[in-house]
């Protein structure tokens, strides 16, 4: 007797589903792709608002559209989170050119770092320095660099599966170039776009000096990967050409936004919530409907599908739309201390900041024994291939929310032509394709009933 009550505790645990979620799963999903609003938030967003820059007038209209298209799904509650974002501009276009000899030019495609310091309004000219490291910089020394633009040229590795990776083992010399460079008497930086493609459309993102005085900071932009290509080249044939730059950014005082969140109270569990959320800032240079429009109408239409099949949280659903993920992360910082100061009880949380494209799967950051019951979970999901459940890692702005207890779960779309987009000006709605959004839809939706239905193991 004994062991058949170990054997159903077991099998309760671990393998906690049913054949009515099964049912629930094809009911989510035949919603999901007949009845989703996604596509039709996602192109407003995009094309009515567009780039949403924290700190500027679009992002501020992204927080009114958020707040007002919450109110229309019907939440209990709807309000802003006051916090203070970074406000940096880019200004006019920014001009490269490279020169081998005088009168020989070439002109290349550069953008400026996100909070990068301006060049002088002539711009500046200089021999280049091409490294691969910071270890290689600091080989070079002073001698070699002083007066001299710093190129860094070290690509995103081709022959790793996960992009992301591919990503986060390159982005170093986006985010740091700058403040190592500096340390050698480099007068500016190029830094090779983080992406896998050849192509003309540089990728900006932000970096920082660290703790450098305003007088010590250097003008940082990125080069598309056909004129860093170009560039290592000419190198080869003449070391000592040299690189024009000119950039008009300015960094200004921090500014009021918001975070926007909407709640509808557990019908059962009204102390445990459940997040779901992405980060309505963008990147200036495209509209960012991949990074991270996507997510944050993926996230709204949860509700929507709850709505259109009649089901009520058991658990308190909350929405919240993020504010300067891409330069700060001060909206997930303002969350967590809000949170944390009221004692909040966040059992689960969801994010999506990974593009709109078809779902694989989810990444947790769980303990095991909510991880085996998730991995129970993985049958339900297989009809659909969205069936890649991997331990580590959620998305930046739940991430403050870890506790040990709770689980935190990040989507995870198809990776391969993600960083074609990502920080570029053809992050935009033609980019889109609705059906796969509309599946990202489904899969939150789907994991978020399975946490409402059976919480989480304690």
């Amino acid at each position: 007797m004994k062991i058949i009550i170990t054997l159903l505790t077991f099998f309760l645990a671990f393998n906690v589903f049913s054949q009515n979620d099964e049912e629930m799963l094809k009911e989510i999903f035949n919603t999901s792709m007949n009845s989703s609003n996604s596509y039709e938030l996602l192109d407003y967003l995009s094309n009515e608002i567009g780039g949403r820059l924290s700190g500027s007038l679009n992002a501020e209209r992204a927080v009114k559209w958020g707040e007002k298209e919450l109110n229309n799904l019907g939440f209990n509650k709807v309000w802003l989170q006051e916090l203070m974002v970074p406000k940096w501009i880019r200004g006019p276009k920014e001009f490269a050119l490279i020169e081998t000899q005088p009168g020989v030019t070439f002109n290349v495609d550069v953008c400026a770092l996100g909070g990068s310091v301006a060049t002088p309004s002539v711009g500046i000219k200089a021999n280049v320095v091409e490294v691969k490291s910071f270890e290689e910089l600091k080989k070079l020394g002073k001698g070699n660099i002083d007066g001299k633009i710093v190129f860094f040229n070290r690509p995103m590795q081709s022959n790793l599966i996960s992009t992301f990776q591919a990503y986060g083992e390159a982005v170093s010399q986006r985010t740091n170039g700058a403040a190592e460079a500096v340390k050698y008497g480099a007068i500016g930086v190029i830094v090779r776009s983080m992406g896998l493609r050849l192509d003309d459309n540089p990728h900006t993102g932000t970096m920082s000096y660290g703790n450098l005085p305003e007088s010590k900071k250097i003008p940082a932009a990125a080069i598309s990967t056909n004129a860093a290509e170009k560039l290592s080249d000419l190198l080869i044939i003449n070391p000592k050409l040299k690189f024009l730059l000119r950039q008009q950014c300015k960094q200004y005082n921090d500014v009021i936004s918001h975070n926007v969140i909407a709640e509808i109270k557990g019908s059962e569990y009204p102390d445990e919530i459940i997040l779901i959320g992405g980060h309505l800032d963008s990147w200036d240079l495209g509209d960012g409907s991949h990074d991270d429009g996507a997510g944050i109408v993926q996230s709204m239409d949860v509700l929507n599908i709850f709505n259109k099949i009649n089901y009520v949280p058991k658990r308190t659903i909350r929405v919240v739309l993020f504010m300067n993920e891409e330069n700060g992360t001060r909206g997930a910082k303002k969350y967590s201390e809000v949170s944390k100061k009221n004692n909040l009880n966040h059992i689960f949380a969801l994010e999506s900041d990974a593009g709109g494209f078809s779902p694989r799967g989810f990444s947790f950051t769980s303990n095991l024994k909510n991880f085996k019951r998730i991995l129970s979970w993985k049958k339900l999901f297989e009809p659909y291939l969205i069936h890649s459940f991997l331990l580590g890692g959620s998305g930046a702005d739940i991430a403050p929310l870890k506790n040990g207890n709770n689980v935190l779960a990040g989507l995870r779309p198809d990776s391969q032509r993600y960083f074609d987009y990502h920080h570029t000006s053809i992050d935009t709605f033609d980019a889109i394709n609705k059906r796969e959004l509309e599946l990202g839809a489904f899969a939150m939706t789907s994991l978020v009933y399975l946490f409402d239905k059976y919480g989480i193991v304690k």
